[in-house]
């Protein structure tokens, strides 16, 4: 049994489905489950394709035309020796049941019918759950399956720009400024020691300068 994942981008999810309605008639195949989803800025849609496996490849390569491919995966699944196997366990359980049922017509006593009763209902659960996974292996022997998912991208929506008037307009701007200037003094305050250390530096550095220059004036004139 032969697997396939297609991703691929189109122009119109719409027109799209239209085709993949035909593609699918076309071929024999049918689809088993699909799914769509339409969020901000893609639109998306899901199936899965079941088809015979002698048109599989045909129907793949049809898939390329429906848009950019974005990716693709193949992958085969051989569940022949497993049918098998189910096969020959659905026959052996079916002839025990067989065999309960001789043993339940020849019972005489109320004890050993309940029990022989007892074991045909736990057979005939064996058989039905037997025969469930024989259905399906089946259908995987009978059909290959295609993942297809194809998406359309969509135009996000963006507000417009409100159209604010000259008076809305100069009431943002003094607002903004005496944000500014609020900011500006609380930055002051919050750096005033920064500011009393800068102003004790500068005065000392200028006393320092003018105690060098009155001895210099000293010294020359001594000299």
């Amino acid at each position: 049994m032969y697997h396939a994942e297609v991703r691929v981008k189109v122009d119109d999810l719409v027109k799209t489905n239209a085709r993949m309605d035909s593609l699918t008639h076309a071929y024999g195949a049918y689809i088993s489950d699909a799914s769509e989803e339409r969020q901000e800025g893609q639109w998306e849609h899901q199936m899965k394709i079941r088809v015979l496996p002698g048109q599989f490849q045909k129907l793949l390569n049809s898939l390329n035309g429906l848009g950019i491919l974005q990716s693709k995966t193949l992958s085969t699944d051989d569940v022949t020796s497993e049918h098998a196997d189910v096969s020959a366990r659905l026959r052996t359980k079916r002839a025990v049941e067989q065999r309960y049922v001789a043993l339940l017509a020849q019972a005489k006593k109320i004890a050993d019918i309940l029990a022989i009763e007892e074991k045909i209902g736990q057979v005939r659960e064996e058989i039905e759950s037997t025969e469930s996974r024989l259905k399906t292996l089946n259908d995987q022997i009978g059909y290959s399956t295609i993942t297809l998912t194809y998406f359309q991208t969509l135009p996000l929506n963006r507000p417009d720009a409100p159209i604010l008037s000259f008076a809305s307009r100069f009431t943002q701007a003094f607002y903004n400024g005496w944000e500014l200037l609020t900011g500006l003094v609380l930055a002051l305050v919050t750096a005033w020691p920064l500011l009393l250390l800068g102003a004790v530096s500068l005065f000392a550095m200028r006393s320092w300068r003018q105690r060098q220059r009155r001895r210099a004036q000293l010294a020359a004139d001594e000299g």
